[in-house]
């Protein structure tokens, strides 16, 4: 990959900007991109361990007309996947990336439109307690759902918003209107509920992170134990989400516009965003 990025970057054959605010030009865009996306699969399949794993054949064509037909529109992006799959780790990857290009890519969790718990958790005495007395965190209903489609239609849109925040401290504290969150060009949205119910219509690309079983577990009682937990705790745990990913995360990869495996190199994840910022900036005026 850092071959084709060299190769980017030091091409002569500049490209004139065409005027994006007319159909010719968005379509020339439109194009342009979908022979560089290509480009990047062609790439990958000859990895080792490639990133794509399955791509809908459909993408290309709806999202490329996305382009031509809504382009003040801003680009969101959902990722999913099971618990310990590598999302949030991929994701922040890509955000840590996109700030060192200056690339125009916010990043927003969903894990922070969890329910305020904070009543049943002093009721049950903690977390794990009320999980084993039949609460579902994992399901739709545990969420903020229509207060995170709200934000994201105000996204998309062009309007910055204050996302709440979801306190990790085990107290079930979700604090109102907490996270500033600006409306940038590409808009990444990482958490399990991003394929629940019409919160996956809102994207323009949907993700589903895969990954080996074992590869999964391993990284989930590594987790688990960075957490103090006992190790009989994250097992129970770990039957649980298994459990939960069956309801309510695998029915959502065939929705996915492309699947991705969770195991792949970080560093190669920055190599593709490297491309991508230089080949979108390979246009003179």
């Amino acid at each position: 990959m850092q071959m084709l990025i060299d190769k980017e970057n030091s091409s002569k054959d500049k490209i004139i900007k065409p005027d994006f605010s007319t159909k010719t030009g968005r379509e020339f865009l439109a194009f342009y991109l979908q022979t560089k996306f290509k480009q990047i699969l062609a790439y990958d399949r000859k990895t080792e361990r490639p990133i794509f794993k399955e791509i809908n054949p459909n993408f290309i064509s709806k999202f490329s007309r996305r382009l031509i037909e809504n382009p003040q529109k801003r680009i969101l992006i959902g990722v999913t996947g099971e618990s310990a799959s590598g999302k949030t780790t991929i994701c922040k990857q890509i955000k840590k990336t996109s700030n060192e290009l200056d690339f125009p890519l916010e990043f927003l969790s969903i894990d922070n439109y969890f329910n305020d718990i904070s009543d049943l958790i002093k009721k049950y005495g903690t977390f794990d307690a009320l999980r084993d007395n039949g609460y579902d965190v994992d399901s739709p209903e545990s969420f903020q759902l229509e207060l995170l489609k709200e934000d994201l239609t105000k996204l998309s849109s062009g309007e910055d918003i204050l996302a709440p925040e979801y306190l990790i401290n085990g107290t079930g504290v979700s604090v109102p209107k907490s996270i500033p969150i600006h409306s940038q060009k590409f808009i990444l949205v990482e958490g399990m509920a991003a394929m629940y119910k019409d919160i996956k219509d809102l994207f323009d690309v949907k993700i589903y992170i895969d990954i080996d079983r074992k590869i999964q577990k391993k990284w989930f009682m590594e987790r688990a134990a960075k957490r103090n937990q006992t190790h009989e705790n994250a097992l129970k745990h770990w039957e649980y989400v298994d459990i939960a990913a069956g309801k309510y995360i695998r029915p959502s990869k065939p929705d996915a516009d492309i699947i991705i495996n969770g195991a792949s190199s970080l560093d190669y994840f920055s190599q593709i965003i490297e491309f991508i910022h230089a080949a979108t900036n390979c246009f003179v005026s």
